[in-house]
């Protein structure tokens, strides 16, 4: 199912009963936990995913597109309050602004962090704050881009002696690749109902 074109409640209510029909595959503990909110609004018409790009100067992923999120930290109850505090504190929304609609499976990092994606949709028209220190720009895609067959291509890395499949999603003078490709490429199969590759 390819149709961008879903009012607002008929997408949220189908993901969120597809990620709750759906047995999500957990990794077992031993990287750093993390987790990252796939954040949806829905604006002009069409529904739209918004990244962030990474400073330079980060330790971990720098200058890298990636959804909001980061390291879970002791006061988080779980996943879902790790990805909403990380969401306000690098791109300013609120929490209760955010409507949850499920969590993906657990990816594993690189950089030894087990990130769990948590997907919610904000309101339209709603008045970001990035943090500079974190995020040097925000990117926001529409869905329908995503979903375009030419945009989209597989390389296989080699790495640690074995060969991974590396996902990649162009946007303009951007790409989206690595972990972040991997967690939409995931989202969008489950939403619109396509075949894994």
């Amino acid at each position: 199912m390819h149709d961008t074109a879903l009012d607002q409640e008929a997408l949220t209510a189908r993901i969120r009963t597809l990620l709750a029909a759906r047995t999500r595959v957990p990794m077992a503990p031993g990287p750093v936990p993390a987790a990252v909110l796939l954040p949806l609004f829905f604006e002009r018409g069409e529904w739209h995913i918004l990244f962030t790009k990474r400073t330079e100067h980060l330790n971990h992923h720098r200058g890298e597109i990636s959804f909001p999120g980061g390291t879970r930290h002791p006061e988080d109850a779980g996943p879902r309050e790790t990805a909403l505090r990380e969401t306000w504190e690098e791109v300013g929304i609120l929490p209760d602004d955010v409507d949850v609609l499920g969590m993906l499976d657990d990816f594993w990092s690189v950089h030894n962090y087990l990130v769990t994606p948590v997907v919610g949709v904000f309101p339209s028209g709603y008045p970001l704050r990035v943090n500079h220190d974190e995020i040097e720009r925000l990117i926001v895609t529409p869905l329908s881009h995503l979903l375009r067959p030419e945009i989209f291509r597989v390389e296989d890395w080699s790495w640690k002696g074995r060969t991974h499949p590396v996902y990649f999603y162009t946007w303009g003078r951007d790409e989206i690749w690595g972990l972040t490709a991997a967690i939409l490429k995931q989202f969008l199969d489950l939403a619109f109902l396509r075949e894994a590759e």
